[in-house]
């Protein structure tokens, strides 16, 4: 009886800590009600700048169709992005492409916005020239030290005055900034750089990149343990360089137009008569000017940039140059571009070696589609290629790996079968985990065979961001071996494929359509099979000339010619150039006369990116890091060259925005490359914010994947008292989209309701903390209650 009294009791007080409680609450949240009443009236009257802020962002109903709207932090409110059309054209002389990339930057929004456009361009380009377009005006961008630059653009931005501001990220993808573009204003600027025309096998071409893939960024590991005072402190090391600078939206091409449409020009002008002139991707008009000179354009007035442009071109047939010499003359110096296409070695030359091939092919997300196709092709081909006495094995990888031999095995028919059945089976999915297998293919397939040599076929498209990572790799474990690389997709990463090669004493091959692998093989099977020219260098006679680069020459295989470009003291040298080397046991040697060297424009630049990129390819065996910095500073400086540690800035002298308009910032959208699968590499487990591209299942960040953030919040959903506050918040869900849909965005700094945002935060937390409170006081009564009652009657 006690007991049930006692109950009695205790229900009475929790009702009147209840009712303690939610008088308490009730007359908090009168008070932050007046205290919004109080902060609406004072926006109500608040200052134009204030009103101003709200000036860039829009309402989805505000906007016209076609509109890309990015969710901003103010609820309810989108950023409209800045619009993008380039305009290419691109001047072939000789061995030497000119090329001129002019920007449109539209503002569509009604408030002042800055953007940041990632964008690709050639892994060899000498970038030189930037110019901004106001109204009828040019403002020429000068060359700055990296860091000088960036604080010239920033100054600018925050005195309205309109700036942009050149940089290079990698060798092949730059970054552009404009900002303190106007309401409905259009930006101009434009941009230029030199590159080489490449060579291999009688054929020559050129590419222009055209979208910057989304790339999977690996974790920061913790390499090294230092130990200071007496305590260990772990060093982490973050193997992508400024990860989140390489990063752009990629819009879902389901539900996005395609857009940043390119129009693009070539005129070229062979200096021999032409043969077959083809673009590889795209249609074309072309129009011929005498035997040696076309005219290349766009069939469609523009295209999206979605995909590499391709063109390549051989010489009529008996009218291929087997060698040139080409000379500029600057500032008193003579710079040199010379290249020579050594002879087949003969047929009495000793038959090659027994091989020992491993393949490795990327099977990750970024090669879903005809990419993974294309590989599966050129991988079942090359294996079907080797001969019985070889050995080899196939390594795939995506943020996981299989040795499938588990080691080299014979090349025997059996043996083959398996390897292309396996092949023909693999899916594209998850992430882009490249330097396992690159160590496994490195350093775990056993020693190399008496008289055998080891090679290395890496297919991939090469979308990763810690490219120095595995180029130290390759350079610390490559051995005796040779790495070959197989570039697939629409936009491949270039710059990662071929330096890759170059390290590895490998060569590179690019496959961008199911129609190329037949062809692209065949010319990488003639290269696997017939031996290098080794031993290559270059002398003077007559000249006391040092700066040759690319120092030292790399092996050449079948096809390829020797190129070289020369820094000599003279403006008007005389003497000869030797190169010599080796093909398979037989010597090979040419001169050729500088006497005798044509006139062309742009070799210094050349000479200059060759000069840093030997700089940078070095860069392991240096121990100061800061003079190695100084070397590529001065060379850059001295040729007016963007490199990793100088941009090129533009500012306009007189300020536009006015002081009390903001500015909002954005990062423009880019297409995902053709034939790339959305979901594959971004819709299943999108990026945090300002974090790292995933591709597929992959979370190299740490943070939980799908499946355990899933389980957690079911979890949560399951309480009674989470799932009665999701209920009285219906806003939730909808915020927790739009999240969940900018998660592919890096999101503008635009202004936001602060003083409700606050107060808001500050009542659910006092709301919780009395709820939790009372709730904790209850059981306590009640468990004495109940205590009690036990005792008295003796339970």
């Amino acid at each position: 009886m006690f007991l049930e009294d006692e109950f009695a009791v205790g229900r009475i007080r929790a009702r009147r800590i209840s009712v303690s409680v939610f008088v308490a609450v009730t007359a908090f949240a009168a008070c932050i009600a007046a205290m919004l009443g109080l902060a609406s009236a004072a926006r109500a009257g608040q200052t134009p700048q204030a009103s101003a802020q709200l000036a860039a962002l829009v309402r989805p109903n505000d906007v016209n169709s076609g509109s890309l709207l990015f969710p901003s932090k103010e609820p309810g409110f989108y950023v409209e992005a800045p619009r993008l059309k380039s305009d290419v054209a691109i001047d072939v002389s000789g061995p030497i492409a000119r090329v001129k990339v002019t920007q449109r930057f539209q503002n569509p929004s009604q408030g002042w916005v800055e953007g940041t456009y990632v964008f690709p361009l050639p892994d060899n380009s000498a970038v030189d020239a930037l110019k901004m377009q106001i109204g009828e005006r040019f403002i020429e961008g000068q060359i700055k030290p990296r860091q000088e630059a960036r604080e010239i653009y920033e100054q600018a931005k925050a005195e309205g005055k309109k700036t942009a501001l050149l940089e290079q990220q990698r060798p092949n993808i730059f970054t552009n900034q404009v900002a303190n573009i106007g309401p409905g204003e259009t930006i101009v600027v434009q941009i230029e750089y030199q590159q080489m025309i490449h060579q291999s096998g009688g054929e020559f071409s050129l590419r222009f990149p055209m979208v910057v893939a989304p790339r999977y960024n690996p974790a920061p590991i913790v390499q090294t343990v230092e130990f200071n005072n007496g305590a260990g402190f772990a060093t982490p090391r973050d193997p992508v360089e400024n990860r989140d600078k390489i990063e752009a939206p990629a819009l879902d091409p389901r539900e996005n137009a395609r857009i940043n449409p390119v129009s693009l020009t070539v005129d070229l002008k062979a200096g021999f008569p032409l043969g077959d002139v083809k673009s590889s991707f795209h249609a074309v008009d072309i129009s011929q000017d005498g035997d040696q000179a076309r005219t290349i354009s766009l069939k469609a007035d523009s295209v999206p940039a979605d995909k590499d442009f391709e063109l390549t071109w051989k010489a009529a047939p008996g009218k291929m140059p087997s060698a040139g010499l080409f000379r500029e003359v600057i500032d008193g110096k003579t710079y040199l571009l010379a290249f020579v296409t050594p002879p087949m070695a003969p047929d009495t030359a000793a038959p090659p070696a027994k091989r020992e091939v491993v393949f490795v092919i990327d099977n990750s997300g970024s090669m879903s589609g005809p990419s993974i196709e294309q590989a599966r092709q050129s991988l079942a081909l090359a294996i079907a290629k080797l001969n019985p006495d070889d050995r080899f094995n196939v390594i795939r990888f995506d943020d996981t790996m299989t040795d499938y031999f588990k080691g080299l095995v014979a090349a025997t028919p059996d043996n083959r079968e398996k390897a292309i059945a396996y092949v023909r089976g693999l899916t594209a999915d998850g992430g882009t985990e490249m330097l396992p297998a690159l160590q496994a293919a490195l350093r775990n397939q056993g020693p190399v065979a008496t008289g055998a040599l080891r090679q290395v076929v890496f297919l991939t498209d090469g979308a990763i961001g810690n490219e120095q990572q595995l180029f130290e790799e390759i350079t610390a474990n490559r051995a005796d071996a040779r790495v070959f690389t197989v570039g697939i997709g629409s936009a491949p990463n270039t710059y990662f494929m071929t330096k890759a090669a170059e390290m590895g004493r490998g060569t590179f091959t690019a496959i961008g359509s199911t129609d190329q692998v037949a062809s692209r093989m065949g010319e990488l099977f003639a290269k696997l099979q017939n031996p290098a020219m080794t031993d290559i260098t270059a002398t003077f006679e007559g000249i006391a000339a040092e700066d040759i680069t690319p120092n030292p020459m790399p092996d050449l295989y079948s096809g390829e010619p020797v190129v070289l470009t020369a820094q000599l003291p003279d403006d008007q040298p005389a003497g000869k150039l030797h190169i010599i080397g080796k093909t398979g046991d037989q010597p090979w040697r040419v001169e050729m006369d500088i006497a005798n060297a044509a006139n062309g424009n742009g070799i210094s630049k050349l000479w200059a990116r060759r000069k840093i990129d030997d700089f940078e390819a070095r860069a392991y065996e240096r121990q100061d890091p800061a003079a190695l910095d100084k070397d590529i500073e001065t060379v850059a400086l001295a040729h007016h060259l963007v490199s990793r540690v100088t941009s090129l800035v533009a500012v306009d002298v007189t300020p536009s925005r006015p002081v009390d308009q903001p500015l909002g910032s954005t990062k423009l959208p880019l297409n995902l490359p053709e034939g790339w699968d959305f979901d594959k590499i971004l819709g299943e487990n999108p990026a945090p914010l300002g974090g790292t591209e995933r591709h597929g299942s992959a979370t190299p960040t740490g943070n939980p994947g799908p499946e355990q953030a899933a389980a957690e919040t079911q979890e949560l959903a399951a309480s009674p008292e989470i799932a009665n506050m999701m209920a009285a918040a219906p806003t939730a869900k909808a915020a927790t989209m739009i999240a969940q849909k900018s998660t592919t965005v890096n999101l503008p700094q635009t202004a936001t309701r602060a003083d409700e945002q606050i107060i808001r935060g500050l009542t659910m937390l006092l709301v919780a903390l009395t709820a939790a409170s009372g709730l904790a006081v209850w059981r306590r009564r009640l468990k004495g209650i109940i205590a009690v009652g036990v005792k008295r009657n003796g339970l």
